[in-house]
């Protein structure tokens, strides 16, 4: 078994690579020059993923966008990374980089060679999350990386969808683990390790079509950057880069130096793990603020567990704090510079290999629900309410084609509530604070590709959080599938612990897994990996609400009685919950409505004992 490998120890066994241009203080650019290198960076980051998305094979790639293209110099540092990339790749690709020259050393590398890597020891994720990075040389010296994570949909074991999910006993049930090998060296393929990956992955003329697809976006990128260099020389543009990350570093420094410096903490937790279903998975969250600093300490959350939810991220914190100090901006290594992350070894997010990593992602959106949540007291103008707080709701379901006897996998990400905000309800139907620009695969596309019917995709009524500003709304989406398959139900829940509400504002509602057997007059809730149904079985993927922000007695009656009309709130919530009474024909009773709130403000009272 290999030792464990930990991103901070592994960055200083790194090449010095370019540190002697990032130690030293950068020299002042003007600002012409330096702004276009500065929107030229992000620029070759978002053509790479456009580049992707238009060659790739696979839907959860051109269309989904479960990916990121990213630029890395040798230390490890982001230089950039596509606008709407999956925000929780951020915090794993300089580990990568790091880890392999630790490997190869900086004379280990050359023009021409490709590296294909997703092992758990280095950036703990579910195997299916490739990295393809390509090193590149301006006039035969080492400057950086571009780096492609892709979602394959398959890569042997059980990983076929979004992966073997929680109750996966260890890697290798999992799939192929690929622990920095050179898919092509000095440009020759290795026609070895091609044939293992083409023997081993139930679909590879889609895995390697996406391998080739991002090969092809690292290349671009390598273009690119030559005609930037050649443009302004090596020095102006490791100047400006370098001054980039200061600026970066600056900006978010001057937001936490806006709040008050103290210590805040919060906690939460998921039901289970997916294996132990009798004991909770806590979460906590304690964040240190100081003169324009900040800490980010979750080492009380769960040690790391024997289900596959474990993780080595920093992913949860950097995303918060990303968040909270600049989410409209360009990321890149200045962005985290002021923030500190303590999570120690042995934590579900710091797991030591080969502790399980299938359902890695599991957790994180719901910790960093817990790190904005703690800084509610100091933030009450920004914070919103909890969002659904899982990877949205994942359509898997596979089998062969009846017609064309070949094996297909229809997949999709279904988005859910957001919470209440201090101005404005929550969205509905997003994915997850994690996920970035994901959406969901179309229903054209699906049906087109795969023997399934979507009979249905809508909002699910009630199911935000009430509140002066609701939560959005979760959904219901239904499938019925034209063949026997199997589905994959395997996913944690938040039944005990729903998407919170804040300041008076109620709890969203949780998301399920029902399925209905032909036959069966109802549904019924389901969790199981892989599990075998006949043709003609439905199963409703449904997703969570988001929390409610502020008491619900205070929401404007309009906005409530509109809702109703919308079919987002029901009539007996707008009056149980809301104190809004409509009449028949859905005119708003003002002065009944006055009436309720008030019987409603008084039976509070009581309750509370004032």
């Amino acid at each position: 078994m290999k030792p464990p490998r930990h991103p901070e120890v592994r960055a200083k066994r790194a090449s010095k690579g370019d540190g002697a241009q990032a130690n030293k203080k950068p020299k002042k650019l003007d600002a012409v020059t330096l702004e276009v290198i500065r929107n030229a960076l992000p620029a070759i980051a978002n053509e790479m993923a456009a580049d992707l998305q238009r060659t790739s094979y696979n839907m959860m790639i051109y269309e989904v966008r479960d990916f990121c293209t990213s630029l890395v110099n040798t230390r490890g540092e982001l230089i950039a990374q596509n606008v709407g990339g999956v925000s929780h790749f951020v915090a794993d690709l300089g580990v990568i980089v790091t880890d392999g020259l630790a490997r190869y050393g900086a004379k280990g590398f050359a023009e021409g060679d490709v590296i294909i890597t997703n092992h758990q020891a280095v950036a703990g994720q579910h195997l299916n999350n490739i990295v393809i990075y390509m090193p590149y040389f301006y006039k035969g010296e080492l400057l950086l990386f571009a780096m492609v994570r892709a979602h394959w949909i398959d890569v042997g074991g059980m990983s076929t969808g979004f992966g073997a999910g929680p109750s996966v006993a260890d890697p290798w049930l999992e799939g192929l683990q690929l622990d920095q090998l050179k898919i092509y060296q000095a440009g020759k393929r290795n026609e070895t390790l091609y044939r293992v990956l083409k023997d081993n992955i139930r679909f590879p003329e889609s895995s390697l079509g996406d391998m080739k697809s991002q090969m092809a976006a690292c290349r671009l990128a390598l273009r690119r950057m030559s005609e930037l260099f050649d443009k302004y020389g090596r020095d102006t543009v490791l100047d400006a880069i370098a001054q980039i990350f200061a600026e970066t570093e600056r900006k978010c420094r001057n937001v936490v130096e806006k709040l008050k410096d103290g210590v805040y903490e919060a906690a939460s937790f998921i039901d289970h793990d997916g294996v132990k279903r009798d004991e909770r998975v806590p979460i906590h969250a304690k964040v240190s603020i100081d003169r324009g600093s900040m800490i980010i300490d979750l080492s009380r959350c769960s040690a790391e567990r024997k289900a596959a939810i474990n993780s080595r991220t920093y992913a949860a914190a950097r995303v918060a704090y990303k968040a909270l100090t600049g989410p409209l901006e360009p990321v890149n290594e200045g962005s985290f510079r002021a923030l500190k992350v303590i999570i120690p070894e042995g934590s579900v997010m710091m797991a030591r290999y080969p502790a399980p990593m299938a359902g890695w992602s599991v957790i994180v959106p719901t910790v960093v629900d817990t790190i904005i949540k703690a800084l509610g007291p100091a933030m009450t103008d920004r914070v919103p309410a909890g969002h659904h707080g899982l990877l949205g709701g994942s359509i898997v379901f596979f089998g062969v084609h009846p017609q064309t006897k070949r094996r297909f996998v229809v997949q999709s990400i279904e988005g859910g509530g957001w919470g209440g905000r201090p101005a404005e309800d929550g969205e509905s139907a997003t994915v997850s604070v994690c996920q970035g620009d994901v959406r969901n695969a179309s229903i054209e596309g699906i049906e087109l590709k795969c023997p399934v019917i979507i009979e249905r995709r809508a909002l699910r009524i009630d199911s935000g959080g009430a509140g002066k500003h609701r939560g959005g709304l979760g959904l219901d989406t239904c499938v019925r599938n034209l063949v026997d398959g199997r589905w994959n139900f395997d996913h944690p829940r938040r039944e005990q612990c729903p998407p919170w509400g804040l300041w008076g504002g109620q709890p969203g509602s949780h998301g399920d897994f029902l399925l209905r057997l032909p036959g069966e007059n109802d549904f019924r809730s389901m969790e199981a990996p892989h599990y075998p149904v006949p043709v003609d079985a439905e199963v409703i993927v449904r997703t969570g609400g988001g929390g409610g922000w502020g008491n619900p007695l205070e929401r404007d009656a309009a906005s409530v009685r509109n809702d109703v009309i919308e079919q987002l709130v029901s009539r007996r919530v707008a009056a149980e919950t809301y104190g809004v009474v409509l009449r028949d024909d859905l005119t708003l009773d003002e002065a009944a409505t006055a009436a309720r709130r008030n019987a409603l403000r008084s039976a509070a009272k009581r309750g509370s004992g004032q």
